[in-house]
């Protein structure tokens, strides 16, 4: 059976190797699998392309991508599902975080009759800013998103040929690949993986990426929407009822000064909850536009050890 390993690279010329050549070790000792790797450079700032164009002049079962820009880590990644052929498809870092000892664990759990099998990390190795800020994230993205109970995702995972199938007719512009997989199949189970320390470098994950990503869900669901029309029924009434006892105060004193620092207070309430909604429907807006102007995914400048594939038209 064959396995196909995506990998997103960004700034990994000093790691994306020794994370190869660990993965066919593995390999070596699994008699009933075979593997290929589709490492895609997401417009690396290092020599993170010529390692792995180095690794597929080395190795046959190596393809490499090359992007003309930065497009993202899941963009990356659907683009290297667009180049496998495996009946499994592993998806991994390039950071040995995800360290390619654990992937038979993967392999055996999906052998069970699973869709999708996740790593969940025993401890995180992040800094702790990136692990409250991503406590968060998911916190909000288990309650927005339609997903199996008791599921975590993670950037370390492993699926079936048809379910790479499905995602890939996924054309817009922003990604968010597990949601994607949720979208398809609700058959996943986790399994219990070590999080290894970063060999080299650093997180290339910034608060404003992480952010960009978090957003992307709203392609996903519409319950901020609803939340706004629910909470703007609810402050629409308490206005209505805090109108009508003013009124009738006012009436039956008519000496009542009206404050100053309550109206102010009621303003910045209602004006501060308009503005929040107004910007949540303009991130829909948005993300419709793009999605109509036919906004690329991903544009590969360069591929190394795959075949040219003729089109022609029908």
């Amino acid at each position: 059976m064959l396995v196909s390993i995506v990998i997103p690279c960004y700034n990994s010329q000093e790691t994306i190797g020794k994370v190869v050549e660990l993965a066919m070790e593995e390999f070596r000792r699994l008699s009933d699998y075979d593997c290929e790797f589709i490492l895609v450079n997401d417009y690396s700032k290092d020599a993170t392309w010529q390692t792995i164009k180095g690794l597929t002049e080395k190795y046959p079962n190596v393809k490499g991508i090359n992007f003309a820009k930065n497009f993202g880590q899941h963009n990356a990644i659907m683009a290297g599902l667009s180049y496998t052929s495996g009946d499994l498809i592993v998806g991994m870092d390039d950071d040995m975080q995800n360290h390619p000892s654990q992937i038979p664990q993967f392999l055996e759990k999906i052998q069970e009759g699973y869709d999708i099998v996740f790593g969940v990390f025993k401890e995180r190795k992040f800094s702790a800013v990136k692990n409250i800020t991503g406590a968060v994230s998911r916190f909000l993205l288990w309650r927005l998103l339609d997903r199996p109970k008791h599921i975590q995702m993670s950037s370390f995972w492993c699926c079936r040929r048809y379910v790479r199938d499905e995602v890939v007719k996924y054309d817009g512009y922003n990604v968010f690949l597990q949601v994607l997989f949720f979208r398809t199949t609700h058959n996943i189970a986790n399994i219990e993986i070590e999080h290894y320390a970063r060999e080299a470098g650093s997180s290339n994950y910034t608060f404003r990426k992480g952010l960009k990503l978090f957003m992307s869900c709203l392609n996903f669901t519409v319950i901020p929407l609803r939340a706004a029309t629910l909470l703007g029924t609810l402050f629409s009434a308490a206005g209505f009822i805090a109108a009508i006892v003013v009124l009738i105060r006012k009436l039956l004193n008519p000496c009542i000064a009206v404050g100053w620092s309550s109206l102010m207070c009621a303003l910045l309430v209602f004006f501060g909850f308009s503005f929040l909604m107004l910007g949540i429907i303009g991130e829909y807006i948005g993300k419709v536009i793009l999605n109509i102007n036919r906004t690329p995914q991903y544009v590969i400048r360069e591929k190394a050890n795959i075949e040219k594939i003729e089109e022609t038209d029908d």
